[in-house]
């Protein structure tokens, strides 16, 4: 997953949260399964950025059976346990290629589809 927009512009928040559900091999990403997508216009906090991860895992296709996987600034530095009570699947942070891979397919989601809001 990733959020897209944790900083103000024309006196507005949009945050846009975008939740890939990816199937990985040991070094890379093999297909995408789905995406959701969730959004909040309030100003980012930790509490508010899991929140719309959460709700963009909700809208997954089908939910994923593997942890939610994200950039450790995404959650503010916040440790994986304090990530893992707002999201229903388990939680993690990146550990290998593929993860990365599938969090920056995650990265060109949220960022486009921010973009087609403003």
């Amino acid at each position: 997953m990733d959020i897209s927009g944790r900083h103000e512009e024309s006196g507005e928040y949009l945050m846009v949260a975008a939740a890939v559900h990816a199937s990985v091999g040991t070094a890379r990403l093999e297909s995408v399964e789905g995406m959701g997508f969730a959004t909040s216009r309030n100003p980012p906090t930790f509490e508010r950025a899991a929140q719309v991860v959460a709700d963009a895992v909700v809208e997954l296709p089908t939910p994923p059976e593997g942890p939610v996987v994200a950039e450790q600034g995404e959650f503010y530095e916040e440790p994986d346990f304090r990530v893992e009570q707002f999201l229903g699947p388990s939680f993690k942070y990146v550990e290998s290629i593929a993860e990365r891979e599938t969090v920056q397919a995650a990265h060109h989601a949220a960022y486009a589809a921010r973009k087609l809001f403003l």
